[in-house]
């Protein structure tokens, strides 16, 4: 399904929230976030709505290490062939480049990308002893690594999810984040058991997928 219908979904669910529980613009709008992002999480695991952004700055490192590469390689070529001259780190530096250009595929960069925010969100999490953000760090940075719709689409991750959003609640002191975080991940799982290729909820225990392909 994709990433828009996932985050309309979500922002609805973040709607009626703030609808339901006291009104304020700032509590509104957390809720609304909250939904939202926990409605397109399940896809950190592959190219999604969220991670577009990290994708499209992976496909332009990409071609910069395939074009450096390939430079330092013109370079190489007219030093050697003006004057004879053989530099060899710099015959290095561009068979590395070039390496890496033909072997790191853009999809691994993105996922390093991503990767990377997750550190940083572990070690936020760490200098404020927030042990909320260390789940949340932990999540976004093993996420990308792993198979789409593999153990990001199960009931484990919905658990790990609800226990993440449980420690936000209670660092916001704000009733009903961990339903609502828990009601948007839950959304996109049963969004996506709606689809041909459905959702292997109790993966790895059992590898079937579950799904009511009305899409």
């Amino acid at each position: 399904m994709k990433g828009t219908t996932h985050l309309t979904i979500g922002v609805a669910i973040g709607s009626a929230a703030a609808a339901h529980y006291p009104f304020t613009m700032m509590n509104a709008a957390t809720y609304i976030a909250v939904a939202a992002f926990s409605a397109l999480s399940a896809d950190l695991d592959g190219p999604s709505l969220l991670s577009s952004k990290a994708g499209k700055l992976s496909k332009w490192l990409h071609g910069l290490l395939l074009g450096s590469g390939w430079l330092l390689t013109a370079v190489t070529a007219y030093l050697y062939i003006s004057d004879r001259y053989m530099n060899i780190p710099l015959i290095i530096a561009c068979a590395t480049l070039l390496l890496l250009g033909l072997v790191v595929r853009s999809g691994t960069i993105r996922n390093a990308l991503v990767s990377i925010v997750g550190a940083a969100l572990i070690y936020g999490g760490l200098s404020m002893s927030m042990s909320w953000m260390i789940g949340f760090g932990v999540f976004v940075a093993w996420a990308p690594w792993l198979k789409h719709r593999g153990l990001t689409h199960t009931v484990w991750a919905v658990i790990a999810w609800g226990a993440i959003a449980w420690g936000l609640e209670k660092q916001l002191q704000l009733e009903g984040i961990m339903q609502i975080a828990v009601a948007g991940y839950l959304s996109h799982l049963i969004a996506d058991t709606l689809t041909p290729s459905g959702v292997k909820w109790l993966y790895p225990l059992f590898k079937k997928s579950f799904k009511v392909p009305f899409l």
